[in-house]
């Protein structure tokens, strides 16, 4: 696995010698976008960051190029990697499969980043469908993470059933970071699972956002807060909730 030419942005890799491994196994290759390097500059408490975007745009999106670079600011994370789940990676535009057919190549995705940064305490992150498949992947047996945050968590599936049996096997702490006006995501209904859970859960709430968090004109208007500060809210009670579970390891 590797990172292409064209949007690789750091010369590190998961693999050693990932072009000759992808021909002897037969494998597609598989994108991976890390930051700016800062391996070695920074002690064990620094997190590592395996970012999943949702169902319907790649790593490379805006949305997911801008939270990239917020958390790894506010988190002071060693590292960010984000990667493209195979039904969307080489500008693919298929639909996406069930989050469960997704499990095993995150999983693989984060063994590879815990190898690569052993010692570093992980924290999972997930736009959407790649929250859900990140609260997955944190419940295997393979991966140690010490926290899941979920940004715009779809718990309502397409036939408006609430899909809560994922967050209720959840054993790590899971943050959530909610749009009020997320479709897919009713915060009554978010509250009641919340009450089920059996791991430590908090929930941000971005006033008058949508399921990306887009927050209408006349609401920025009328609230008097706009689209950047509503971000910055969101993005400082991340850095919060992580610091707290920092602080107890």
């Amino acid at each position: 696995m590797r990172a292409s030419k064209r949007r690789r942005t750091s010369s590190q890799s998961l693999e050693n010698d990932p072009k000759e491994q992808n021909a002897e196994e037969g494998r597609e290759e598989t994108t991976v976008n890390t930051s700016a390097s800062v391996k070695g500059k920074k002690d064990n408490s620094s997190p590592v960051i395996v970012f999943a975007h949702g169902a319907g745009a790649p790593s490379s999106s805006d949305w997911m190029v801008r939270w990239k670079k917020m958390l790894h600011k506010a988190l002071n994370a060693v590292e960010v990697v984000t990667f493209d789940y195979p039904y969307i990676a080489g500008g693919k535009r298929k639909a996406p499969p069930k989050a469960e057919k997704l499990v095993e190549f995150h999983t693989d995705i984060v063994r590879k980043t815990m190898q690569m940064y052993a010692g570093h305490p992980l924290i999972m992150v997930g736009k959407s469908m790649g929250s859900r498949v990140s609260c997955m992947v944190a419940s295997g047996k393979e991966v140690n993470a010490l926290a899941v945050v979920c940004l715009g968590y779809p718990l309502k599936g397409m036939n408006g059933a609430v899909r809560d049996e994922t967050l209720l096997q959840l054993k790590v702490p899971v943050m959530f970071v909610q749009g009020s006006k997320d479709g897919l995501c009713p915060l009554e209904k978010l509250d009641a699972v919340k009450k089920k859970m059996t791991v430590v859960s908090e929930l941000h709430v971005i006033e008058g956002g949508d399921h990306s968090f887009k927050i209408a004109k006349k609401h920025q208007q009328s609230s008097g807060t706009s689209q950047d500060e509503a971000g910055d809210r969101a993005i400082q009670a991340i850095a919060t909730f992580v610091s707290n579970l920092l602080k107890e390891r």
